[in-house]
C-alpha cells in the first residue's frame, strides 16, 4: 500500500459495531471482490469491497471475513480467510500477506488459509439460526456482471435452504454513512492531496494546452502523494462542460472558455470530490462571473442548509429553490415559465438536473440510507451548477461538508474557490518559468510539498468570510471537532 498505514482499532470499532446490530446466533460473511478482467489475459487492479476493507483494512484478493458473535467457542467468533501465499505465487505476483500481517493489520485475532474456509463455514452453519450475506444494494447500482457476493449467495442458498438469510448491506449502510474521527483524519487527507493538484493546475492551464495535460498534472500530484483518483476525472472546456460525465478530456483549451474540472483524490481508500470552474485565460468575462458568483451563493447557502434531522429530498427541494431564484435573476428563466411548469418536469432543469450532493467516504457515492433524516457525523458533497448549452459553457462548483449538529464542516475550506483567488493563482504564473507553480506559500517548483496558511482565505465554506474551518463561522480545527 502506498499510504500510512491505519490503526487497526478503526477496523475493531467497526466490528465490534456491526455486532451490535446482529439479530441474536447470527454467522456473517463478508467477501472480497472479484479481481475484474478486460480482455485476452488480461485484468485491472483489485478494487476492494469497501465492507471488507471498513471492516478489516484488508486490500488483498481471495479474502473472507466470517463474524459469529455467538458461537458456541470463542475461537470461532471472528476468523479473516487469506489466499495461501507459495513460492510461484510470490514469483508471479510478489508478497501476499502473512498470517501475522494480516492479524496486526486487521486486529482480528485468528487468520487462517482460505482452504480451510468450508470446513469451518459448515460447522458454524449447523450451529447458526441466521445468516448475514452480502450485495451491491445502492440504489444507481446498475449490477450487469454477476460478482463473488452473487455466486456465494446462491451457493450458500442451495446447499442450506432451511436458514433464515438477512441483508448485510442495510447495516453496512447505516454503519458506514456516520465517519469516525479517524476516517475523517483520511478524507481529509484526500481533500489536501486534492488541494494540492488544483492549484499545480491553477499555474498551469493556459490557452492551447489540452485537456489531458490537465488530468496529467493531477495525476503527477496525486501519486506522488500516495494517493489515487478518486473517480474517474472530468476536464471539460466550453461546451464540453454541458456534458455531465465528460471523461475525454481530448480536446484543446480554448481562449475566453471556462474549464470544469470535476477531479479529487482517495487516499487509504477513503475519497474526496471536487469541482472547480476555472477561465483558462486566467480572467473570467463579465458573463462567467455572473454565473459564477451566482452557482459560489448556491454552494455557500446548500452548505448551510444541510442539516442533521432533515431529509436528504427536503434539501434537495431547498437547494434548487436557490437555484431558481439565481437562473431567474441571470435572465435564463421567466418567472411566467416557474408559474406554468409540469411539477414532475420543473422549468429549472434544463439548467440544474441533478442532485445537490451525496455522501462521500469509501465510495465516492458512498452508502447511507437516505429515506431517513441525515445525521451528524454525514460527509456531504455540495455540487450545484448551472449548464447553460446556448452559451456555450458551465459552472459547477463542488465541496465536502461534515454534518453537525451546530454548524458544518467545510472539509475543503482551503481549496481556492473565491474567483478573485482563482484569477489571482492563474496570472501569478505569468511571473514563473515554465514548470513552476504557486503553492500555499510563495513559489515552488513541482517536487514541493502544499503547505497550509494558518490564516488562508475562506474556500466558500459559508456566507462570511471570518476563518475557516466551519461553513459559515469561526475556525475551528477538524480533528478536535471529529471527537
Amino acid at each position: 500500500m502506498r499510504y500510512t498505514g491505519i490503526e487497526s482499532q478503526l477496523f475493531a470499532t467497526h466490528r465490534a459495531n456491526l455486532q451490535k446490530l446482529l439479530l441474536p446466533n447470527s454467522l456473517v460473511v463478508v467477501n472480497s471482490n472479484d479481481i475484474p478482467p478486460t480482455n485476452a489475459d488480461g485484468t485491472l487492479l483489485l478494487k476492494q469491497n469497501s465492507d471488507l476493507f471498513y471492516l478489516t483494512g484488508i486490500e488483498q484478493e481471495e479474502t473472507l471475513l466470517l463474524l459469529y458473535p455467538q458461537a458456541h467457542e470463542e475461537k470461532f467468533r471472528e476468523i479473516l480467510f487469506l489466499r495461501q501465499p507459495t513460492p510461484d505465487l510470490e514469483i508471479w505476483e510478489g508478497h501476499k500477506l502473512t498470517k501475522e500481517e494480516a492479524k496486526k493489520l486487521s486486529g482480528v485475532a485468528r487468520v487462517e488459509w482460505l482452504g480451510e474456509f468450508r470446513a469451518i463455514f459448515h460447522r458454524l452453519m449447523c450451529e447458526c439460526e441466521r445468516v448475514y450475506l452480502n450485495s451491491n444494494e445502492h440504489k444507481r447500482a446498475k449490477v450487469i456482471v454477476e460478482g463473488c457476493d452473487a455466486r456465494f449467495v446462491q451457493e450458500v442458498q442451495r446447499a442450506y435452504p432451511l436458514h433464515e438469510y438477512q441483508r448485510l448491506a442495510r447495516l453496512m449502510h447505516r454503519l458506514r454513512a456516520v465517519k469516525s474521527a479517524a476516517e475523517l483524519k483520511l478524507i481529509e487527507r484526500a481533500a489536501e492531496i486534492t488541494e494540492a493538484g488544483l492549484r499545480r493546475v491553477l499555474g498551469f492551464v493556459r490557452p492551447g494546452v489540452n485537456e489531458m495535460e490537465v488530468e496529467a498534472e493531477f495525476a503527477h500530484e496525486f501519486i506522488r502523494s500516495g494517493g489515487n483518483f478518486a473517480y474517474n476525472p472530468i476536464i471539460a472546456g466550453g461546451q464540453n462542460a454541458c456534458a455531465l460525465h465528460y471523461v475525454q478530456n481530448s480536446q484543446v483549451c480554448r481562449d475566453g472558455e471556462l474549464l470544469l474540472m470535476d477531479v479529487a483524490a482517495s487516499y487509504a481508500n477513503y475519497n474526496a470530490d471536487l469541482t472547480r470552474t476555472i477561465p483558462v485565460n486566467g480572467r473570467f468575462t463579465s458573463r462567467q462571473r455572473q454565473v459564477y458568483d451566482a452557482v459560489l451563493r448556491v454552494l455557500r447557502a446548500a452548505s448551510k442548509a444541510a442539516k442533521p434531522g432533515k431529509l436528504h429530498k427536503d434539501w434537495q427541494k431547498e437547494a434548487e429553490s436557490l437555484i431558481e431564484k439565481e437562473l431567474v435573476d441571470l435572465g435564463l428563466l421567466k418567472l411566467s415559465e416557474i408559474k406554468n411548469q409540469d411539477p414532475d418536469q420543473p422549468a429549472l432543469k434544463k439548467y440544474f438536473m441533478h442532485g445537490i450532493g451525496h455522501p462521500l467516504g469509501l465510495d465516492v457515492h458512498d452508502v447511507g440510507i437516505l429515506v431517513e433524516p441525515m445525521q451528524a457525523g454525514w460527509v456531504l458533497t455540495v455540487e450545484p451548477a448551472i449548464y447553460i448549452r446556448e452559451e456555450g459553457f458551465a459552472v459547477r462548483l463542488e465541496n465536502d461538508i461534515l454534518l453537525r449538529e451546530e454548524r458544518n464542516v467545510d472539509l475543503t475550506q482551503s481549496i481556492p474557490l473565491e474567483a478573485e483567488e482563482i484569477e489571482t493563482l492563474m496570472n501569478e504564473r505569468s511571473k514563473l518559468p515554465h514548470g513552476q507553480t504557486v503553492l500555499a506559500r510563495g513559489v515552488s517548483g513541482h517536487h514541493n510539498s502544499i503547505q497550509k496558511r494558518p490564516n488562508a482565505r475562506p474556500g466558500g465554506n459559508g456566507a462570511s468570510r471570518r476563518g475557516p474551518g466551519r461553513v459559515g463561522g469561526r475556525r475551528t480545527h477538524l480533528s478536535r471537532l471529529a471527537r
